[in-house]
């Protein structure tokens, strides 16, 4: 069964309730679709932006229709429960909030799953990629080396990640651990952990640090971990730093630089006492590289490429080698 097809299938349990938007849903180069206001709606088609000033809905049918999509997904939107986050069986997302807590009116956003499995060759000609930088990320991978993947929403992090799975070896026994499916690993050995949130009184949330800490006894290799979002970055970095080499993640930043910043924010999310210097030194010691991907004009790039080498107490800042930047012109540096 084609891509096409599976997600045809998926949305055709929406379609009812979101008709103005049916020929957005099912047109495949369309990867997202954003109801900022029963006004106004976007579309992100092939990376770029494009409002669709001809689209109207009414707040009462958009109302129902997210609440009719909630039940249909087996969820619930309402005054008491404003903010709706599901999935569809073939993995794209659904996202929506009510008012006040959505200030111009309903909001909703599509998140059209993508289950194209992109491989090097795609990225080169895409121009996200260069030849250096292929070489930089197989030979990190070969080397065994703690990647991480940073960038804004919607960068292609996880096609990255993705990617570079595909040159782990084969006898390596890998876990993934997501919050929510979407990492596609093409390899024999996977042992695969989704996190789950709360639902009602009876099941409790199963979360990523959950997953994470019940992960090391089930022997992995190595360890793919969707995104680090928050205190889990304590237990990612434990996991690092206790034999689980060459193992990924993907972090939400602005600059390689940042990312440093970002994770150690995420580690102090744990609660763990420590001094802020052994929680940087622990950092170093654990990650290896650091890919940062940025977008401009609908088109994404690896930009950046550091490889960390310590943390000096004395100068209080991390010690790094640039490996690669990307100038305007695409060149680097």
């Amino acid at each position: 069964m084609s891509q096409q097809t599976t997600q045809q299938n998926a949305f055709r349990r929406i379609l009812p309730f979101l008709r103005e938007l049916e020929p957005y849903l099912t047109d495949p180069d369309i990867s997202e679709i954003m109801v900022n206001s029963p006004n106004q709606v976007f579309i992100e088609k092939q990376g770029v932006l494009f409002a669709l000033p001809g689209v109207k809905l009414q707040h009462d049918k958009l109302l129902v229709a997210v609440q009719n999509i909630a039940r249909n997904l087996g969820d619930d939107i309402s005054e008491q429960k404003p903010i709706l986050d599901a999935r569809l069986p073939d993995g794209s997302r659904i996202a929506a909030m009510l008012p006040p807590c959505s200030v111009n009116g309903i909001t909703l956003t599509i998140r059209k799953f993508n289950s194209r499995n992109f491989t090097i060759a795609d990225l080169l000609e895409l121009g996200t990629i260069n030849h250096d930088i292929r070489h930089i990320l197989e030979d990190a991978v070969a080397k065994r080396e703690n990647i991480l993947i940073s960038g804004g929403t919607g960068t292609g992090k996880t096609t990255i990640l993705n990617i570079l799975t595909d040159s782990i070896p084969e006898d390596r026994r890998i876990v993934v651990i997501e919050d929510t499916a979407e990492i596609h690993i093409r390899k024999p050995n996977v042992v695969r952990f989704e996190a789950r949130r709360q639902q009602g009184q009876e099941l409790p949330p199963v979360t990523i640090r959950d997953l994470l800490r019940a992960s090391l006894r089930h022997r992995p290799d190595t360890i793919i971990l969707g995104e680090i979002r928050g205190p889990e970055a304590f237990d990612f970095l434990q996991a690092l730093n206790t034999g689980h080499s060459g193992s990924l993640s993907t972090i939400h930043a602005n600059s390689a630089l940042e990312t440093l910043s970002r994770l150690e924010s995420c580690y102090l999310m744990s609660g763990i006492d420590m001094p802020f210097k052994a929680i940087q030194a622990n950092i170093a010691s654990s990650v290896d590289l650091i890919v940062y991907i940025e977008r401009q004009h609908g088109r994404r790039h690896v930009s950046q490429i550091i490889h960390l080498e310590s943390y000096s107490p004395e100068l209080e800042q991390y010690q790094f080698q640039p490996l690669y930047t990307r100038t305007a012109l695409g060149a680097a540096q």
